[in-house]
């Protein structure tokens, strides 16, 4: 399967439409015609609804539909790095981090690299740990910043010098807003609202001292902003870390650390034996240089 053909589809499914795309890619339409038949051909599948007025994708388009963009994300990215200049170092560095305050630790990073080599481009995605893991897994990013634990048999990985604390989002006029922190008691048949990570599933069922999924869950989330709105509506308490959502001046949120308190140290993560472009090199000199120093300062 070539790559052309994979961005030949991309481009008819973005634009819903054989005309649109052709008139996009620069090409004719009875070639662009020709050249998706004959993948449907090599692939032995339909990928197209066409009507009448628009091309819509099968389930199997859907799939194909995903992979392709990451196949084609993922060869952009190796072609950026290898038309880096040998004297300036440049490129391009791809960074996954869930929710956390610790993202200003690299936020500082970068800014101290690209002071010294101002031709290094940075990108960031944001996802759970899960997301962040399986685009390691399939090279779509260098880096990853992830809660504790790490695989060490999949993964080289730091310590960033910074760390979350666990608690609970709710409403002011909540009851338990007046208590100082929360204890597993306060929550046991409390509506919970909690991360999809399967690591923090962990940590949360140990300081419950049972199965998180056996307490009352009224919902999971991805990002904490959207889970955030939920808890102001008054469906339930979010189990979350701290510095994520203001909860100051007029919010009609708090938060309130948990007790026993939990703790979220966060490493920085790359996949072992990973063959790195200069420019993510030199980064990961720039975090461990910059994690030394604040150890050192501290």
């Amino acid at each position: 399967m070539e790559v052309r053909l994979l961005r030949y589809f991309i481009a008819v499914a973005q634009q819903q439409s054989i005309s649109g795309a052709a008139k996009h890619l620069h090409i004719s339409q009875p070639t662009l015609s020709r050249q998706l038949s004959d993948l449907e051909i090599e692939l032995g599948t339909s990928l197209f609804i066409r009507g009448a007025r628009k091309i819509s994708l099968t389930n199997e388009g859907v799939f194909l539909l995903t992979k392709a963009k990451e196949i084609v994300e993922l060869i952009e990215k190796t072609e950026a790095n290898f038309t880096q200049s040998n004297e300036i170092i440049s490129g391009e560095i791809y960074i996954g981090s869930g929710e956390t305050e610790s993202i200003q630790f690299i936020a500082k990073t970068l800014k101290d690299l690209l002071i010294n080599y101002p031709a290094i481009q940075f990108h960031l995605y944001s996802g759970s740990a899960d997301d962040i893991k399986e685009k390691l897994d399939i090279g779509l990013i260098d880096f990853g910043i992830v809660i504790e634990p790490t695989d060490k048999q999949k993964y080289n990985y730091m310590q960033l010098p910074t760390s979350d604390i666990w608690g609970v989002l709710m409403r002011k006029d909540n009851p338990l807003a007046n208590k100082e922190s929360i204890q597993p008691k306060d929550l046991i048949d409390k509506p919970l609202i909690i991360s999809r990570q399967t690591t923090v599933d962990n940590e949360l069922s140990g300081w419950f001292g049972t199965d998180i999924k056996d307490l009352k869950i009224a919902g999971t989330y991805n990002l904490l902003y959207n889970a955030s709105q939920m808890v102001k509506e008054g469906l339930g308490y979010a189990l979350c870390i701290d510095k994520l959502i203001n909860t100051s001046g007029n919010s009609k949120l708090c938060f309130k650390p948990l007790k026993p308190n939990i703790k979220a140290n966060l490493n920085i993560v790359w996949k072992k034996h990973q063959v790195f472009s200069n420019a993510a090199n030199t980064f990961l000199e720039q975090v461990r240089f910059n994690i030394d120093t604040y150890n050192n300062d501290n």
